[in-house]
């Protein structure tokens, strides 16, 4: 269907005639006087008589329909299309990834391959996201500091390139802000009714930057009534070869499980461990199946602006009439 975004600019139309009732009319012999320079002017003049000006109503005509043209065009006639529902679920969820130089660490494997735990969460978390459809997604990234790398947004395809263009360092590779990135989630999702906020957090090691400690962050975090599900990443063993022969040791020896698992219980989520692909995987299977909140249904009509068309069509008028007595003027030296 049509619709006009300013109908009210429909009262202009009766404007032509009130100026020809209003304003006096213009003095012909006067008008004479001033264009016509030479006598044959005057014969041509005189031999089309009086009444020559109402033998091209058609002039009239074209202006009448210019003008109503034109305020067509400013009355901004919009083409409306069919209802869409948008698939909303109500779920508001801000994730939170490590970027320290810990995650470096090459403790987990994708196929034959071993990778290190930034490129595992990459594809993992990437996956995640394609799966949230209807859902409003945001990224926090964090190291020494916590930046907001996306807002919460339905354009899973734009956080997610995020996501996979994050590297170690961009935020600072020396210590790690969790505290921080926690403030920063509970800020973020201030405006979000509370039952719709979710933050995930992702982390390999303790917090050891930032100005807010987590635990404190989490207290926040729960009065403003953000629920946050926690991730420890890193495995627990790990063969490596030394002169003296392979030998074990514990990659996530730094990991403040303790700390992550306080975070979850005073937010109302959970706190997961993920010693490897299969159990990171696992994980974020369940944060799938997270519980939505109902929420109005939003409906959008796509709209298609139509002013151009009788604007264009004005235009080109109004440009003949200016030229046509330009076309005119060689024949008649003829």
């Amino acid at each position: 269907m049509i619709e006009l975004l300013w109908p009210w600019a429909l009262a202009a139309l009766p404007l032509p005639a009130l100026a020809r009732w209003l304003l006096p009319p213009a003095h012909s012999g006067e008008q004479a006087a001033l264009r016509v320079p030479v006598l044959a002017d005057f014969r041509e003049a005189g031999a089309a008589g009086p009444g020559a000006g109402t033998r091209r109503p058609w002039r009239l005509a074209l202006a009448l329909l210019a003008w109503l043209l034109l305020v067509l065009a400013a009355s901004r006639p919009q083409w409306l299309g069919e209802p869409i529902e948008l698939p909303v679920s109500g779920r508001d969820l801000m994730l939170a990834g490590d970027l320290s130089g810990s995650m470096r660490e090459q403790d987990f494997v994708f196929g034959q391959s071993r990778v290190d735990r930034l490129t595992a969460t990459k594809r993992v978390a990437g996956d995640f996201i394609e799966r949230r459809v209807g859902d409003r997604i945001g990224l926090i990234l964090f190291g020494e500091r916590a930046y907001l790398q996306a807002p919460l947004t339905f354009d899973r395809e734009t956080v997610r390139s995020l996501l996979l263009e994050s590297a170690i360092g961009l935020a600072g590779a020396e210590a790690t802000a969790i505290g921080d990135a926690i403030g920063l989630g509970v800020k973020r999702l201030s405006g979000v009714p509370e039952s719709n906020r979710v933050l995930i957090l992702l982390t390999d090691g303790v917090n050891n930057a930032g100005a807010v400690d987590p635990v404190r962050a989490a207290e926040l975090a729960a009065e403003a009534g953000l629920r946050i599900y926690t991730i420890g990443i890193g495995a627990d063993r790990m063969t490596v070869r030394s002169l003296f022969g392979n030998r074990q040791i514990n990659p996530s020896r730094e990991l403040d499980e303790a700390s992550l698992q306080a975070v979850a219980e005073r937010t109302g989520g959970r706190y997961f461990r993920a010693r490897d692909t299969a159990e990171l995987t696992q994980i974020y299977a369940l944060l799938d199946e997270l519980e939505p909140v109902s929420r109005d249904k939003q409906v959008f009509r796509p709209r298609l602006s139509l002013y151009p068309w009788p604007l264009g069509a004005a235009l080109a008028l109004a440009a003949l009439m200016l030229a046509w007595p330009l076309l005119r003027r060689p024949r008649d030296a003829a």
